[in-house]
């Protein structure tokens, strides 16, 4: 009986002890082209952080449509962190509940952008349309498949930089308007996210071009091989800096502002940061991004803030209800 009791007691004493070992799961709540990343990102977080802390780590992840993403936090899904590509998504979870402060952006380097990245137009072998630019994508019988810049920032990414070539090519507001319009109307479908174009593009083998980001393009090559399709880089593209935060109201909750904290800015290491290049994403880190610098085609990029205004801005104004967005387009 005395055995038995000890056996119990040191079988207790183990589980606690393992439990411990083990730090609190953390939530990344993010946006539907970065399963790749994350799936690599957190592995070697979770060897980090078992060196550095002996402790074991759990990473759940969520992948939607960047916005739709947003919302689900601000309706009660429990993210320790979000990570989403772009700074409108994470403001409204400020606007919305107070769930990160109004300056979330200035609390990590790079205003909380890890790394960079561009849009390129995805075509069929041969590129049997000739597609090179985006005057290309507002030909008569075009099929232009890219998300919902309602939903996806992916779409808004795509949106914007349509409307700064425009811009740049000596449109003025009426014109370039005229022109997302006249692109708009040859997307055939609006899926909700990226990977959800992706299928529609690459599966279901609708439209002559996907409009995504490069880091996508990779993807796409590793699901479904190099041989059915080329990369395109347009002249110009709107610069994407995809943000990240720690969702405060979550962490002080679960007590695991630590861990959040940590996660994220280990994007900045050097690890962090060869992971994002071997996953197609821009670097800030100089010296790694010099090192591939034979896999980023260098590109007119144009500031999305200096071009538009804040993100609140060109939220409100393009893609908000009643938006210059929904004066623009007509289902088909």
């Amino acid at each position: 009986m005395k055995r038995l009791f000890s056996a119990s007691l040191l079988a207790a004493g183990l589980a606690l002890a393992s439990a411990a070992q083990a730090a609190q799961p953390l939530l990344n709540v993010s946006y539907d082209v970065m399963r790749d990343f994350y799936k690599d990102y957190n592995a070697a977080f979770q060897k980090h952080w078992q060196a550095e802390k002996g402790e074991k780590i759990t990473i759940q992840m969520s992948h939607g449509g960047s916005s739709k993403q947003a919302r689900a936090v601000i309706d009660g899904l429990p993210a320790d962190v979000i990570t989403m590509n772009q700074a409108t998504d994470i403001d409204a979870l400020a606007d919305h509940g107070g769930l990160v402060p109004k300056d979330w952006a200035t609390r990590l380097p790079n205003d909380s952008a890890p790394f960079t990245s561009a849009t390129v137009f995805i075509v069929r072998k041969g590129n049997p349309k000739g597609l090179k630019d985006w005057d290309d994508l507002v030909k008569p019988g075009v099929q232009v498949v890219v998300p919902n810049p309602k939903t996806s920032g992916n779409g808004r990414y795509t949106y914007l930089s349509a409307w700064g070539y425009a811009q740049k090519h000596g449109a003025d507001e009426a014109k370039a308007k005229a022109f997302v319009a006249q692109l708009f109307k040859n997307v055939p479908v609006l899926d909700t996210g990226g990977r959800a174009a992706t299928t529609t593009f690459m599966q279901n083998q609708i439209g002559d071009v996907l409009v995504t980001f490069e880091n996508e393009a990779e993807m796409i090559a590793r699901e479904f091989g190099r041989g059915g399709f080329e990369v395109v880089y347009p002249t110009v593209s709107a610069e994407a800096e995809p943000p990240v935060a720690v969702v405060d109201k979550v962490v002080d909750k679960k007590g695991t502002r630590a861990e959040a904290e940590a996660y994220l800015k280990y994007l900045w290491s050097d690890e962090g940061q060869t992971i994002a290049a071997n996953n197609y994403l821009r670097p800030r880190n100089p010296e790694v991004l010099a090192k591939f610098s034979d896999r980023f085609p260098k590109v007119d990029f144009f500031s999305v803030v200096k071009t538009f205004g804040d993100w609140r801005t060109v939220q409100k104004t393009h893609f908000a209800d009643g938006g210059v967005f929904d004066q623009i387009y007509t289902p088909n």
